[in-house]
């Protein structure tokens, strides 16, 4: 069950309280290129990032955040932007009022907003500004750039006691207090907790877990969950999907963003489909129907099962901005495509529709079964293709609207 936390809008997006996980991303383009951005925000939004965070780090980007946001609404995409500041943000807001109007929320660090009382007073600007503006903000901490005047009189409080803890603990707590000192602070500013949203990113597993456990445990403000720095390609999958998981499935979390490091030539979006596929493998939510398919073995030296298995994921995945509409609840439907005897029928029949194609030395047929009884039996060299028009039939019939 989903830990209750605070509600939180950001533009037409709800999160925390009983709302489900939003999935959210982040444009690697330069912010001042305004066609740029505003191609991959369109990209990972038609992935499913129903948040777009876009970096806003000099005038130049300022000043375009509006032209970005007018730019995606002329293509028909309402798409509620995040304006990602360190350092220089309250400058920036102060400066370009629109941009901050634009925004639909500030993502901002205290440990490199400033130092000392200037700290304090550049964070009060920047959450005056966030009032001002009815926005909401993530106050996101991270153990790279964590609040080094905090971390060290932390260090120094647990050096005077008879039993220090270990050096990892105390920046375990630290990260923590950094953040619960920053929205209590932004409360007393003015900003409601309702428009507050935690992060205490690091990039080990083990450390990001035990962290949002003990946050969870200190406050009801919604929480952003991510693994800073998860890496390459299956390392930072795995990475990511490990602490999301575990964290996740203890009700801990709001809102998600899986923090890939984008191979050579690589679509952005593989880090929505990834935070999207954590969620439905967890069944947290659904957004496009599942294709089960056996791994393959001995009986299997045929390769047609896995061709087709590929082409019905992709054809699904592909259909499913009209289906969407056209078919309520089609993202639930299960679809099994097996490669012979063995598992074939069972999981077959187990599917919504499923098909068990023949291994070595079966018969060259393949049984669909539907609901869990056997409709037709395909044979020949259509098989993919008449199978996928099966598919498309028992959407018709299922989802179908009356």
């Amino acid at each position: 069950m989903k830990k209750q936390t605070c509600e939180v809008q950001i533009g037409h997006v709800l999160m925390g309280a009983d709302h489900p996980v939003v999935v959210q991303s982040m444009t690697s383009t330069d912010t001042a290129d305004v066609m740029a951005t505003v191609k991959q925000c369109a990209q990972l939004y038609k992935a499913g990032s129903e948040l777009v965070r876009i970096t806003v780090n000099t005038e130049e980007a300022a000043q375009a955040v509006p032209k970005i946001q007018s730019q995606l609404e002329k293509m028909g995409l309402d798409i509620p932007l995040v304006g990602d500041f360190h350092f220089n943000g309250h400058k920036l807001l102060s400066k370009y009022p629109e941009c901050a109007r634009t925004l639909a929320k500030y993502r901002i660090n205290p440990g490199n907003i400033g130092r000392g009382n200037s700290r304090d007073d550049k964070f009060a600007q920047l959450i005056e500004l966030a009032c001002e503006n009815d926005k909401a903000v993530r106050i996101g901490v991270n153990w790279g750039s964590l609040d080094q005047d905090l971390m060290a009189r932390i260090m120094d409080e647990n050096s005077q006691l008879a039993e220090p803890r270990e050096t990892v603990d105390v920046m375990h707590d630290a990260l923590i207090t950094s953040a619960l000192d920053s929205a209590r602070m932004a409360e007393q500013v003015g900003l409601s907790k309702n428009k507050i949203v935690l992060s205490c990113k690091m990039s080990g597993v083990q450390d990001l877990v035990k962290v949002y456990q003990d946050l969870s445990t200190r406050c009801d403000y919604a929480l952003h969950l991510g693994l800073t720095e998860a890496g390459m390609g299956s390392k930072g999958i795995v990475s990511s999907t490990t602490a999301l998981a575990i964290l996740l499935q203890q009700g801990i979390g709001d809102t998600i963003r899986i923090s890939l490091t984008p191979e050579p030539g690589a679509p952005r979006e593989k880090e929505v489909q990834v935070a999207q596929e954590i969620l439905q493998a967890l069944e947290l939510r659904t957004f496009t129907p599942t294709v089960i398919a056996c791994p393959g073995c001995g009986r299997t030296s045929s390769d047609t099962f896995q061709h087709l298995a590929k082409d019905i994921q992709v054809f699904l995945k592909r259909s499913m901005p009209q289906w969407k509409n056209q078919y309520p609840g089609v993202e639930n439907l299960n679809v099994a495509v097996m490669g012979c005897v063995v598992n074939g029928p069972g999981e077959s029949k187990h599917a919504d529709i499923g098909i068990s194609l023949p291994g070595n030395g079966e018969k060259p047929v393949a049984p669909v079964y539907e609901d869990g009884v056997k409709t037709v039996t395909l044979k020949g060299d259509a098989i993919a293709d008449e199978f996928q028009d099966v598919v498309i039939n028992y959407i018709k019939k299922r989802f179908g609207k009356n």
